[in-house]
């Protein structure tokens, strides 16, 4: 291997980090199949009130309202919404665009730089990114673990300058069907994800250093 560049490698390294755990992040908002489990396991039904299939329904009406980029309002088809509920949710949506532009961005400018890495074989910025990958993961995955309730209320805290995320059953009945376990099932699944990436980045760098 050549001597690796001390500029680049940092860049590229950190780069396709926020690739990965912005890619992490789409990738569970997009996986449905995550709360279809869940509906079952946290016995949202019985706690809602609401049915399987009217659950299913409002949900998806709620990713699919996310993973698009803006242009049209959230309508839930059979629960109320407030106003502050409304604002929440765009809010929300804001923050998802802002991953999705960094997953393609991230994504993009990660391919350049692996291509034009691998044409000089130089393969260091895969050891820093492994590291860097697992290490965000691993911070976030202990204060999840010490303590979900108070990680949760500090994420909403600092993602969200209002109180709107304060849901009111009697006005937002959407909370009823998003418990607080869910989320800790999304968060746990974008950690699997960027440490899988990890993992992905140290093998390959094993790999190539010793051809």
């Amino acid at each position: 291997m050549k001597k690796n560049n001390p500029i680049l490698h940092p860049i590229l390294a950190l780069v396709l980090t926020l690739a990965i755990i912005s890619v992490s992040v789409v990738l569970t908002l997009a996986f449905r199949p995550l709360y279809y489990l869940d509906i079952s396991l946290l016995n949202i039904p019985e706690d809602s009130g609401y049915s399987r299939e009217e659950i299913r329904e409002n949900y998806d009406v709620l990713i699919d309202y996310n993973l698009s980029f803006g242009g049209g309002e959230l309508e839930f088809p059979s629960l109320a919404m407030s106003e502050p509920g409304r604002i929440h949710f765009e809010e929300v949506r804001d923050i998802f665009n802002i991953f999705k532009y960094m997953a393609a961005a991230g994504t993009v400018l990660s391919v350049a730089g692996i291509v034009f890495c691998a044409r000089r074989k130089e393969y260091w910025y895969l050891k820093l990114t492994s590291i860097l990958a697992v290490a965000l993961p691993a911070a976030l995955g202990l204060l999840v673990s010490l303590n979900w309730d108070w990680a949760f209320v500090a994420f909403h805290h600092l993602a969200f300058d209002n109180d709107y995320w304060i849901f009111d059953p009697a006005t937002d009945p959407v909370i009823t069907i998003l418990p607080d376990t869910f989320f800790m099932h999304c968060a746990l699944m974008i950690l699997g994800c960027v440490v899988l990436g990890s993992v992905v980045c140290a093998l390959v760098y094993r790999k190539k250093s010793r051809a």
